[in-house]
């Protein structure tokens, strides 16, 4: 059976992150593939990557040796045959919490040798997931760089933005003159649901290539 890990980046489960997720989710289990979501604020403390080198010697190559509350996650995606992933924007990049696991989950298969830079003989497809206030172009050249590594050290990697999203129930409750809240209420109603069908459907086209 297919395996497919589902990492969740977002602090607000329920919100447009972990929706968007659950969806893709679903798309991936509608084609027969077995699921395993982790929330990653959810986990037992973990830290990103501390630069011990572990993963460079021959004995572990290619494997964190970090023994924390990233390790299930990491030994689940060693199992993986597809990675779906996200994350909210904040100030201009992917959270901080999901940065901790990207760091620890590419660090490990970059080699540092010339003739053979990337380590990971075992490449599986990935859908990065993020969701921004901002429009969904604007953060194009900094998604394309998540894209590229993670093509290059981990697997074929799509890229699906959810831009301008609703983030709160009520905007009424808050002095936000940055934001229109009736059409972040009439985005959520409309263009949303949109998403939630085309993450699906990435979700399914995720598990068919794993």
């Amino acid at each position: 059976m297919t395996k497919i890990v589902a990492i969740n980046g977002s602090p607000r489960n329920g919100w447009n992150t972990d929706m968007l997720i659950d969806e893709a989710v679903k798309g991936a289990e509608s084609k027969g593939a077995e699921v395993t979501k982790f929330d990653l604020y959810k986990l037992d403390k973990f830290t990103g990557c501390i630069s011990c080198f572990g993963c460079k010697r021959d004995a572990h190559k290619g494997e964190c040796v970090c023994k924390d509350g990233l390790k299930p996650v990491l030994d689940a995606v060693k199992d993986a045959d597809g990675i779906i992933m996200g994350a909210p924007n904040y100030f201009g990049d992917l959270c901080a919490e999901f940065k901790l696991f990207y760091e620890r989950l590419v660090f490990p298969y970059l080699t540092y040798n010339a003739e053979e830079p990337c380590c990971n003989t075992r490449m599986i497809p990935v859908l990065l997931i993020m969701t921004s206030n901002a429009p969904d172009t604007m953060y194009e050249n900094m998604l394309n760089g998540y894209k590229g590594v993670l093509s290059k050290f981990v697997g074929p990697t799509e890229v699906f933005v959810s831009g301008e999203t609703q983030q709160v129930k009520d905007y009424s409750k808050f002095n936000w003159t940055m934001f229109d809240g009736d059409q972040r209420y009439e985005r959520r109603e409309k263009v949303f649901p949109q998403e939630l069908k085309a993450v699906f459907e990435k979700g399914a086209s995720l598990a068919s290539k794993a």
